[in-house]
């Protein structure tokens, strides 16, 4: 006997009634679909990080928390082993160019004046990647090209170091201590600026930036870091989305 033929006629519809609540209510998730997906965590992905100070291990614990794959790396990748088993077993050493090979996002976490000589260990492993860009030019420390580089903006001088990367401009513009401490906190987010030409290469960052702890505010194309590069009004301070688009004259959302 088939066992569809035995269901009582009244539970037959209690299940057509249940599905179409359900496709009901599906339906008006789809209204409210894009808050929903923006919001949830990404999927898990590989992220190589040049780098292992600060500002790049401490992104490399909450990427690892979040559920992603890291890499860290240095010139002495064996001296960070300590580094990456505290944070946690999603968290790998090694070089600089091994970082750049190790998945579809990079994160370049390095100061300023690295550029010239890790581009020519990378470039040729991050060409049609996602490539996360938070240096910042210090003439003082960085010399020349630093100088450079803040006549030229840096959305205009960093993508010559690693021609086609898909360089974004993002966590450029909060310090270490307030990277630290206002991770995930509670109320509003503490927002971060994000600029960037390619359109998927900036909803990856966004969603990392969430991942992270903080809201990200989308300002522009990657010459548009201009507006949160060193020594502008927005530099270093803490603020949430609504803020920061409006100091940015951005239109609210």
């Amino acid at each position: 006997m088939n066992n569809r033929t035995s269901v009582p006629r009244r539970r037959t519809f209690t299940f057509v009634r249940a599905g179409v609540a359900a496709l009901c209510a599906g339906m008006l998730l789809v209204g409210v679909g894009l808050t929903t997906r923006t919001t949830a965590a990404a999927e898990p992905t590989k992220i190589g990080i040049v780098g292992a100070g600060k500002m790049g291990g401490t992104l490399a614990e909450f990427w690892a928390k979040a559920g992603h794959e890291v890499m860290i790396s240095s010139r002495h990748p064996e001296e960070l082993k300590a580094q990456a088993q505290a944070i946690g077993p999603k968290v790998h050493v090694g070089t600089a160019r091994e970082a750049a090979a190790f998945g579809p996002v990079v994160l370049v976490a390095m100061p300023y004046g690295k550029w010239p000589e890790i581009s020519d260990e990378i470039k040729s492993e991050t060409v049609g990647k996602t490539v996360i860009d938070l240096t910042n030019p210090y003439p003082d420390r960085d010399g020349p090209m630093a100088e450079q580089a803040r006549k030229e903006t840096t959305g205009i001088a960093d993508p010559k170091y690693l021609p086609g990367a898909h360089l974004v401009r993002a966590f450029n513009s909060i310090i270490y201590t307030d990277l630290r401490s206002k991770a995930h906190r509670a109320g509003e987010p503490v927002a971060v600026a994000v600029a960037g030409d390619d359109a998927n290469a900036v909803s990856v960052t966004s969603q990392l930036v969430r991942d992270a702890g903080f809201e990200p505010v989308v300002v522009g194309p990657l010459s548009s870091a201009k507006l949160f590069d060193v020594d502008t009004p927005t530099y270093v301070k803490v603020m949430t989305a609504p803020e920061l688009r409006k100091a940015l004259g951005l239109p609210a959302k």
